[in-house]
């Protein structure tokens, strides 16, 4: 959602139905198809930003102030591991996911004294409708868990973020990847 007024809207009717708003999971994405920098429009790179970056800005404004007058909370934003690194030809993907990271650390330091807890989760590759089988495998290869991974181990990350269990955490980025971003893999191991 990238229009105030739906924003607001919906944390309304939310708060409305059931009398509160404790937990918030903001999963915006979207962008170009792969293209070189220099090749992108700035219409297609501007509405990447504004999915990702507007719409998470916009849903947290009207979700903050309903934690606030609840006493607290917590909200989990969706970047992706693009948000920690380059990827070649995403520009407009990994711009928005990294500006996901620094929105979220700032909100975190604005709430922290007032029991607002915000934290991003920052997936690698997982096995959602748009990666069949065969890719599966071959980009399984290149990560150290030798696989993708299962939305339902994103949902149980934010699930925890969001539960009084993670009451202590706020303002930090947690990569879920099967170990992707630790490094290179040792190919040959010594005695």
């Amino acid at each position: 959602m990238t229009q105030s007024f739906a924003t607001e809207e919906m944390v309304q009717k939310t708060v409305e139905r059931f009398g509160g708003l404790d937990v918030a999971f903001n999963n915006a994405g979207g962008g170009a198809r792969p293209t070189p920098l220099a090749d992108l429009s700035p219409e297609v790179f501007a509405g990447a930003l504004s999915v990702n970056v507007t719409g998470t800005f916009l849903s947290m404004r009207a979700q903050i102030k309903a934690m606030l007058a609840r006493g607290g909370g917590a909200i989990v934003n969706m970047s992706s591991t693009a948000g920690l690194q380059g990827v070649a030809g995403l520009a407009p993907y990994c711009a928005g996911k990294h500006a996901i990271i620094g929105l979220s650390k700032a909100a975190a330091l604005d709430y922290a004294d007032k029991n607002v807890r915000i934290n991003v989760v920052a997936p690698g590759p997982i096995a959602t409708e748009r990666i069949d089988s065969e890719q599966r495998k071959r980009i399984g290869q290149y990560i150290p868990a030798k696989r993708v991974g299962e939305p339902s181990e994103v949902a149980e990350l934010v699930q925890w973020l969001c539960s009084s269990d993670a009451r202590f955490v706020t303002g930090v980025v947690v990569p879920i990847d099967g170990g992707r971003l630790a490094g290179t893999p040792s190919f040959a191991v010594s005695s």
